[in-house]
């Protein structure tokens, strides 16, 4: 059984502080001629029992996710004595060490939310990826600029006594030039990249529990900075593959892989943070690919900031999104009935995981181990 709902007990708002599925791993450039083989996968899953030590090519008929209804969260007495959509959160887990916070995540961006001269009013909201850090802050849209964000960074430092950080991700691309001169200033990295989750889950939360209940709420104002989702680009060579194949692991699989990118290259979600409650033998939706050259393709992988992996049937190719608004065709096939019908499930068993899934680099398909594990959450924008 799948459960996927935000952790909102991690916020603080009210404060100021496949058979075998081988195929043609194949770009629009440089076609390498192997066969395709169908898995026959069926959108009507049924648990399958698995040893979790082993990646497994199994078809979709295979997995069983079915969604719960989120568990409702009681307020404290706190909170709603606190309960102030107007109040601006300043805030640092005391538990946590301050000199760990080293990654950022930022946004910059208008609300739908009117000020006393009938504008939008903008806001700052920061946080790591765990939550221990937290901080929003409203500004007219008459002082938008990277001087006014600089200044509100230094201040977040400074009323927290957490250091500035190392990195910086963002996900919007109109704001990149702001964000990249104010972090470039202040000796940060900035790093476009949609892998800002808790950032844009908690915005999401932010919509519905704060935006919405504010006295100068528009519920007709649509996003200033829309995000992109732009056509495809050729595959750059680098990252060529030689064989793809959909395939399924255990969560508890997944989990484990997830728990050893200390030792290889990859990245994980925070799964706790995210809400997500999933039976250790639900089988998770991914995409592997194999290659003589898997530690070097990894290793471009890795810099990347990798999104989300999208099974398109009317082009009949995978697209791979990193970054903020970066998309190539990262493999193409024959389109025919079955092999269509494979990329419709494999994108059912995905969204029935709540969007949930992974990509693996394996040396090949039949391997035990990978050399890089991306664990991914393909979620829409946020409404702001």
């Amino acid at each position: 059984m799948t459960s996927l709902s935000f952790n909102s007990a991690r916020i603080r708002n009210h404060k100021l502080q496949s058979q075998k599925a081988i195929s043609n791993f194949k770009s629009q450039s440089k076609p390498i001629s192997i066969p395709f083989s169908s898995p026959n996968f069926s959108t009507n899953p049924h648990i399958s029992h698995l040893k979790p030590s082993k990646f497994r090519l199994h078809s979709i008929s295979e997995g069983s996710v079915s969604t719960n209804e989120s568990s409702v969260l009681t307020p404290t007495e706190e909170d709603i004595d606190d309960d102030d959509p107007t109040a601006e959160v300043c805030y640092v887990d005391p538990e946590s060490d301050p000199s760990s916070i080293t990654e950022w995540e930022l946004d910059f961006c208008s609300r739908p939310i009117l000020d006393i001269r009938g504008k939008k009013v903008w806001e700052l909201v920061v946080c790591d990826n765990t939550l221990s850090l937290q901080f929003t802050k409203y500004f007219p849209n008459n002082v938008i600029n990277s001087i006014t964000l600089k200044d509100a960074m230094i201040s977040i430092c400074d009323e927290l006594g957490v250091p500035l950080p190392e990195k910086v991700r963002f996900f919007r691309l109109q704001m990149q030039t702001i964000i990249t001169k104010a972090c470039r200033e202040l000796g940060i990295k900035s790093i476009p990249s949609k892998r800002c989750l808790s950032l844009q889950l908690w915005l999401e939360e932010r919509y519905e529990t704060v935006y919405m209940r504010h006295p100068g709420f528009q519920a007709s104002s649509k996003p200033l900075l829309a995000l992109d989702n732009p056509f495809p680009m050729e595959l750059p060579e680098n990252l060529f593959g030689e064989r793809w194949a959909f395939v399924q692991l255990p969560f508890s699989a997944v989990q484990e892989e997830a728990s050893s990118l200390e030792t290889k290259f990859g990245a994980g979600l925070d799964l706790d943070l995210l809400g997500i409650e999933i039976d250790d033998k639900t089988l998770i939706p991914g995409l592997s690919v194999a290659t003589s050259r898997a530690k070097p393709l990894a290793a471009w992988m890795n810099g990347l900031e990798v999104c989300s992996v999208e099974a398109d049937t009317a082009r009949a190719c995978l697209i791979l999104s990193v970054g903020i608004s970066t998309r190539y065709v990262y493999a193409t096939h024959k389109k025919t009935k079955e092999t269509t019908q494979e990329s419709e499930a494999w994108e059912a068993a995905k969204k029935e995981c709540g969007g949930l899934h992974f990509l693996a680099i394996q040396e090949n398909l039949d391997s035990d181990d990978c050399v890089g594990f991306w664990l991914l959450l393909d979620l829409p924008p946020p409404p702001v």
